[in-house]
């Protein structure tokens, strides 16, 4: 019998083995990876640092722990190559090997900013177990001052999230985005305005309406030249200017892509016995149209169908509304974004109840697409959940 190999070993990954393990006990399962195929949850990068995490901390079973629990064959550190559509074959810089069906879960990369500069190679990204510790290590380094003053580039999700867990261990940070306000292509003005107020309260500086040109070593410090004619000094600099989908696996199998692996209802691709999920996907979505969802939450249920799926009974994608939890403690926001293609032609109207600003988003028929709410609560979000899809006229006030 041949195997069902997922390539990808992050929640994606094992959350379709783990689901296809309750239903299936015998069919053979492959993992590969191009790490270590230890489980952690990638949330976590970017909030260890108030917690004083380190990354052998942030681990909960190893690779070796996984494969037993899943009983699979966890085949770590090979990263694969292409995949072979037709053949169904995945190739590894180590050999061939067969599968019966597929699950790519590859995840996505970090966009790579185009910096000149002598020390433009000095740039890091955190996306993995793996750049975190080189991170980590980087800000612990002996020959930094303390407080080691961190340069990140984007103020969008992950920047600010960084940027709040850095100040809270004690860090100089300093923002650098070219929008007007923080978290600006997700959020509502109001809870941006309040997150950027919150996080100079906690000493965060920001540079806005401009981006980093070049970062050259300068002695023992980074100097980053802006397009605005400014220029950050800093001992560590982060780009978190946000994610591509990995897709060369899917190219080289020759695969529908469009931003991410385009997937049908169920989670296959466009070739037979293949199928892909999380941050690598591009979801067919309930009211038409594809969309990536670079998020936590809809892993749970793509990865519970596509398990279905591969057990024999085809399974659609429960695509509910889920929040996004922005982890900034000193602003804590729960958000429903709405879709990129409504943004341009809608408004956002904001309630504020003492210090709490709940804020809905109205698209151009006047039907609410999606919301923010800080500080927010289970009720509040579960209440914004259920206006989704009304008109103003419609909704009650939440809560």
């Amino acid at each position: 019998m041949k195997p069902i190999v997922i390539i990808g070993t992050g929640l994606a990954g094992y959350t379709v083995a783990r689901e296809f393990r309750k239903l299936d006990k015998d069919t053979p399962l492959t993992i590969v990876t191009a790490d270590a195929g230890g489980f952690y949850s990638k949330p976590m990068l970017s909030n260890a640092f108030a917690l004083n995490k380190l990354p052998e901390q942030l681990i909960n079973q190893s690779g070796a722990q996984m494969a037993e629990q899943l009983s699979a064959t966890l085949i770590a550190h090979t990263p694969v190559i292409a995949v072979d559509a037709v053949r169904g074959i995945v190739v590894t810089d180590k050999g061939e090997l067969e599968y019966g069906k597929l699950v790519l879960a590859t995840g996505a990369h970090p966009i790579q900013l185009q910096l000149k500069g002598n020390a433009a190679q000095e740039v890091l990204s955190v996306n993995n177990i793996d750049d975190y510790a080189a991170f980590r290590a980087r800000i612990d380094a002996p020959e930094n001052a303390r407080p080691v003053r961190v340069a990140i580039l984007g103020a969008g999700l992950i920047g600010c999230e960084f940027a709040d867990d850095l100040a809270g261990a004690g860090h100089a940070v300093t923002l650098i985005d070219p929008g007007t306000r923080p978290l600006a292509a997700l959020a509502a003005p109001a809870l941006s305005e309040g997150l950027q107020q919150a996080l100079t309260a906690r000493g965060v500086r920001f540079h806005l309406n401009t981006v980093a040109e070049s970062v050259e070593r300068l002695d023992t410090d980074l100097q980053l030249q802006l397009a605005d004619g400014g220029t950050v000094e800093a001992d560590v600099v982060l780009s978190a200017v946000g994610l591509r989908p990995d897709l060369h696996l899917a190219t080289s199998a020759g695969l529908a892509t469009g931003r991410g692996i385009v997937v049908d209802p169920c989670g296959r691709t466009s070739a037979p016995d293949v199928y892909a999920l999380g941050d690598c996907a591009e979801y067919t979505m309930p009211h038409g149209g594809t969309r990536t969802l670079p998020y936590i939450a809809p892993i749970l249920p793509a990865g519970r169908a596509i398990a279905r799926t591969l057990a024999g009974e085809p399974t659609a994608i429960e695509m509910k509304d889920m929040p996004v939890l922005v982890k900034t403690p000193s602003h804590p926001i729960a958000l429903v974004a709405p879709a990129p293609h409504v943004v341009g032609s809608g408004s956002w109207r904001t309630e504020t109840r003492g210090a709490q600003h709940i804020c809905r988003f109205f698209d151009a028929n006047g039907v609410m697409a999606g919301f923010g709410v800080s500080p927010h609560d289970n009720a509040i979000r579960q209440a914004l959940l259920g206006e989704l899809g009304k008109t103003a006229d419609e909704i009650a006030p939440a809560g």
